[in-house]
């Protein structure tokens, strides 16, 4: 069967004959086109579980305000236990192949496990419709990243082709997702590839678009977030939209820091992982019996605050208890995304600074959901490191652009506030490129006087010839380095000279350094040079260390430099460069 597609492809390929770029644009609809059927086939999933949980599909919040208080502690508890044995199956298939999208695309050669992909999605889809408080976008993106991995595999593809196609498949998802497909690329480019060459843009973007058409002729779509016009806001009211980025920029990683501290507790528990989700299951049913609107991923309560007007108390009560189901659901281990949850907390804090605005100027400051819409913005920009994504999503959303304004200056000072304080990132990928990205300034910082070592073999202008043998005999070198009293470089002694001298021995008799120095042969390296300079200097030496002089006119010893080091600069250097473009290579 393998042949056979491979036959196909290879026909078509010279059939049509298309370049790189067009070859995998016309691959990239393919798997949007999968992508989204597999995010269809997700939803009508979770739509059909919590039917035949309560007998109709409604939101999960309004599923769980309908439900007695026993059956909203009943349905979460019962439902974690069972995702986690299914997880606990799917970690006893485990094969050598990544189980998650973004490692196969950014270490990985694109290959994803269908059996462990699929038994994680069951996993999720049990978390999800019992009430866990997680995202289903997760599980989504991975699906359709799985399909165009399989599309790539049945036919053959190479690793670099096969990432990039399980890039576009990643894009589909977000696009079926949210209805983004600008994000969606942007989300792919950004946070996991890196890079926005158009040799991977461009087939990316062909994939959000198809998946996007393919969402809009399901029958029953709709937009995740119905998005009220954005009113024209006032210079001076731009100014609060930059504060509300500086306070998304501290409190995102805040976020990000308390869901590392829960999955660190959980895991040290060493509880059974069916137990786990058990226990945050329960947690967040018996906190749904006040405040019910903790179930799901939130978007119902989102659309809710964009269109109602909430008091602040009751916004504040929704964001603790829905902040803390979140943190207990997702650090339990559940299978799930922790975007949609972002997005919620940003519209939370974006309403209620919108709401202690309103006090402080109550005819002067647009209404509170304004604050929530460029919030969810900033919040996503902070916790993803991924500004432009946010940016495009929130626009994709509303299609107003009186709110670019406002959302440009919120995510961008976001983004800046949350990368300055060392946060934790929502994307261990994200965390890893920027802390490669430091790496790799630092390397390029580099000055040869950072790889200095003792010179060792230095001997004054009267050194004896039996002075200069031995330390030949003790240090395997080419040169011995000759200095005055003031340990100024003079020039060298090469073993040759030396070997010259000892095949006639009569010619060594009182023979001294400074008889043998040459200054031709001397080549130096100063402290400021950077490694490329000092890669010129060795490219025209022959020995494997340099001498390293405090400058020109003052040609004071003050070491040597190994080629070994250099090297081994250069290589780090090339090591951290290398994944990001192991994609468009």
């Amino acid at each position: 069967m393998r042949r056979t597609l491979l036959k196909a492809r290879l026909g078509l390929e010279h059939l049509l004959r298309p370049s790189e770029i067009h070859f995998m644009m016309l691959w990239a609809a393919l798997a949007g086109l999968f992508g989204a059927l597999a995010t269809i086939v997700f939803r009508d999933g979770l739509a059909a579980t919590q039917w035949l949980l309560v007998g109709h599909n409604e939101s999960l919040v309004e599923m769980a305000t309908t439900l007695s208080w026993q059956m909203r502690v009943l349905i979460p508890t019962v439902g974690g236990m069972v995702a986690g044995v299914v997880l606990v199956m799917a970690k006893r298939i485990a094969t050598p192949e990544p189980t998650d999208y973004m490692e196969a695309i950014a270490e990985g050669d694109g290959r994803l496990s269908v059996r462990t992909t699929l038994l994680r999605s069951l996993s999720s889809l049990c978390t999800i419709a019992s009430g866990g408080s997680i995202g289903r976008e997760g599980s989504m993106v991975q699906l359709a990243a799985m399909c165009a991995s399989i599309i790539g595999r049945a036919f053959n593809f190479d690793a670099r082709r096969l990432r990039l196609l399980v890039a576009c498949g990643a894009a589909a998802g977000i696009t079926a997702a949210y209805n983004a497909p600008i994000a969606g690329a942007f989300f792919v480019t950004e946070i996991i590839l890196g890079s926005f060459a158009m040799e991977s843009f461009g087939p990316v973007v062909v994939a959000a678009v198809v998946a996007n058409i393919t969402m809009r002729r399901y029958p029953g779509y709709h937009p995740t977030y119905e998005m009220p016009m954005f009113p024209d806001v006032s210079n001076f009211e731009v100014a609060l939209f930059v504060v509300l980025g500086v306070v998304a920029g501290f409190a995102a990683p805040q976020f990000l820091r308390l869901l590392a501290l829960v999955k660190e507790q959980f895991q040290r528990s060493r509880l059974p992982v069916p137990l786990r989700l058990g226990i945050s299951g329960l947690a967040v049913g018996i906190i749904s019996i006040w405040v019910p609107q903790v179930w799901g991923n939130g978007y119902s309560v989102v659309n809710s605050m964009l269109h109602e007007n909430w008091v602040w108390s009751a916004v504040a009560t929704v964001l603790v208890f829905k902040l803390i189901a979140t943190v207990l659901t997702a650090g339990s281990g559940a299978v799930g995304g922790i975007f949609t949850p972002t997005l919620f907390i940003g519209a939370a804090v974006g309403s209620l600074f919108g709401q202690a605005m309103q006090t402080i100027w109550p005819h002067a400051v647009s209404a509170p959901f304004t604050y929530a819409m460029v919030g969810m913005g900033a919040f996503l920009a902070a916790a993803t490191r991924a500004p432009l994504m946010a940016i495009m999503m929130i626009f994709e959303m509303t299609l107003s652009y009186p709110v670019m304004l406002p959302l440009l200056l919120s995510c961008i000072v976001a983004y800046f506030i949350a990368r300055n304080s060392n946060g934790a990132s929502m994307y261990e990928v994200t965390a890893q490129r920027h802390d490669e990205e430091q790496a790799r300034l630092r390397l390029r910082q580099t000055r040869m006087g950072d790889l200095i070592k003792p010179a060792e073999t230095v001997l004054p202008p009267d050194a004896s010839f039996e002075d200069m043998i031995a330390v030949f005999l003790r240090f395997p070198v080419k040169y011995v380095y000759i200095v005055d009293d003031a340990n100024r470089l003079l020039g060298v002694v090469s073993t040759q000279a030396l070997a010259a001298i000892m095949s006639t021995p009569s010619a060594n008799t009182g023979k001294r350094a400074g008889d043998l120095m040459r200054q031709d042969l001397l080549q130096v390296i100063t402290p400021e040079m950077t490694l490329d300079d000092g890669w010129q200097c060795f490219m025209a030496h022959q020995g494997e260390r340099l001498p390293v002089v405090q400058s020109h006119e003052n040609p004071v010893l003050l070491g040597a430099i190994y080629k070994s080091s250099l090297l081994d600069a250069y290589f780090k250097l090339g090591k951290l460069q290398e994944p990001l473009g192991a994609v468009n290579r």
